[in-house]
């Protein structure tokens, strides 16, 4: 799957430089693409955005603990994002 968006092409670059059972917080994508530290939360929403299109194509999961939840929804707290089952390691 070739990703054209930035903060969706972050995302699966980041998890492709972690062992398969690693997971990231979205806001260290955020952090990664923001050129200072006062920017990054800004993109959390396009960064949030982007792992549910992930999610929904089940490149990745998003998960709260070990349950599997959607970021669209009325999530309250902390999510990782982990590999999904077509995850491609090799495409990035």
């Amino acid at each position: 799957m070739s990703e054209t968006n930035p903060m969706a092409r972050a995302i699966l670059r980041l998890l492709a430089q972690r062992s398969e059972q690693a997971s990231l917080c979205p806001s260290e994508v955020a952090r990664h693409l923001a050129s200072d530290e006062g920017e990054w939360r800004g993109l959390m929403p396009a960064v949030r955005q982007a792992a549910a299109h992930l999610a929904a194509a089940g490149t990745i999961r998003v998960t709260q603990g070990e349950q599997e939840v959607d970021i669209q929804g009325e999530v309250r707290g902390p999510v990782r994002l982990r590999r999904g089952a077509t995850f491609d390691a090799g495409e990035r």
